[in-house]
């Protein structure tokens, strides 16, 4: 079956020679993950893409800081995905020694199109 996009960590497959993407299910779940994950400047050519919820690390883990993320993940989502509708995004911190240093962020999201319900949930931590 051919693939619609490379499968991302890129790994070398037997029969398409790499990874690929069978599904758009799979492809936009892998598309969402990485527009969470990339940092605005840090895709060529597009400089105001991705959520960047690495730069957010080092902010008070405070609900204004929370509604700022869930703020940016909806218009990074509404700009660069549209067929994708966020349903909710929650919100935990990881203390250890009293020392916020993690965040766990889960984001509940429907692939409109396809009426696919999809969850990506992520760490973002302060090593």
């Amino acid at each position: 079956m051919p693939g619609l996009s490379p499968k991302l960590p890129v790994t070398q497959d037997p029969v398409d020679g790499f990874s690929l993407t069978k599904t758009y299910t799979e492809m936009i779940q892998q598309n969402f993950k990485n527009l969470m994950l990339t940092s605005p400047g840090e895709r060529i050519m597009i400089p105001d893409f991705g959520v960047g919820l690495r730069n957010f690390l080092f902010e008070p883990m405070a609900a204004f800081v929370f509604s700022d993320i869930e703020e940016r993940i909806r218009r990074q989502v509404a700009l660069h995905m549209p067929f994708v509708q966020v349903v909710n995004v929650f919100f935990s911190t990881i203390d250890e020694n009293e020392i916020s240093n993690a965040l766990e962020i889960k984001v509940e999201y429907n692939i409109t199109p396809l009426s696919v319900f999809g969850i990506f949930e992520t760490t973002v931590k302060n090593t």
